[in-house]
């Protein structure tokens, strides 16, 4: 198998066929003609044939020539892009977010559109998780965590107060009862989060509904699921008001009890340490804050 060429041999053939000139190309690599002539001379002794003519006024390729540096070219844009995908040196453009799937799906997903708009130079890298109480990888900038803020780690933001809503589907609830009185509440076909078990106890207490213990028809590990679910028709599940809003806005879902729960545990903005000095860090972070103080 025959040996590959030189790189630098490559590189001048990619310029020269590019630019259809030894000049530019030598201008663009800060090389010489003469030594852009030479590696290309060499690359033809390598491989055994002619891929430039000559001409009194510049050079053409040959035919071999024109397929090779079709190759050739395509070979080093997959290299530029691998590059850039993994070793990016305008590293500090991207801001890697984390959030859970809930949020990420329901809340940021929607408005991600309004923030680029803002800001189109910087890179958004989101990723979501079920729970999360810890950076776990160092390349991690923010992390919109659930819980009491009390994480030791990184700059913390609180992002406002929650509450928590019963929803269902309109035909189910018409199933339940017109009134929704908390007999119904009791019966009904129970979507709870895990994580939020104890939320319906503590609605009926603040309510004084006097709920018995409630029964699970099924159990689920997120707010995004458990919407997905009830929106199918069947079930009553009980999620963040601002998780809920796109489905009471599209009427995919409807909360027919006046009844909210104010949550404990809300959203909190982690900054992992350095990150918060980036300014493109601080731009996202000051975005989400504005986000969450304009949700209902």
């Amino acid at each position: 198998m025959p040996k590959l060429p030189h790189v630098t041999w490559l590189r001048a053939f990619e310029a020269a066929a590019r630019h259809n000139s030894f000049a530019a190309a030598a201008e663009e690599l800060n090389l010489t003609s003469a030594a852009v002539s030479q590696q290309i001379r060499n690359l033809e002794q390598h491989l055994g044939a002619q891929l430039f003519r000559r001409l009194p006024r510049g050079v053409n390729l040959t035919d071999q020539g024109q397929a090779y540096a079709q190759t050739i070219s395509k070979s080093f844009e997959d290299i530029l892009l691998a590059t850039n995908g993994l070793f990016d040196n305008e590293r500090n453009s991207i801001v890697r977010v984390r959030a859970s799937i809930s949020c990420a799906a329901l809340v940021l997903a929607p408005r991600l559109v309004d923030f680029k708009l803002k800001h189109p130079n910087v890179q958004l890298e989101v990723t979501t998780s079920v729970w999360a109480d810890h950076f776990d990888e160092d390349k991690l900038d923010v992390d919109i965590r659930f819980g009491l803020g009390n994480w030791q780690e990184g700059q913390i933001l609180h992002l406002g107060h929650e509450t928590a809503v019963p929803v269902c589907h309109q035909k189910y609830a018409e199933h339940l009862s017109h009134s929704i009185a908390s007999r119904d509440l009791s019966n009904a076909k129970l979507i709870r989060i895990l994580g939020s078990e104890t939320d319906w106890s503590k609605l009926s207490a603040m309510h004084g509904l006097n709920l018995p213990p409630m029964v699970d028809w099924m159990r689920v590990d997120s707010s995004l699921i458990a919407l997905q679910t009830a929106a199918a028709g069947e079930g009553f599940t009980m999620v963040l008001e601002n998780f809920a809003q796109q489905y009471l806005d599209l009427g995919l879902l409807v909360a027919p009890t006046p009844y909210r729960l104010p949550k404990r545990r809300s959203h909190y903005l982690v900054i992992n340490g350095p990150s918060s000095k980036r300014e493109e860090v601080r731009a996202f972070c000051t975005w989400v804050q504005a986000l969450y103080q304009s949700l209902p």
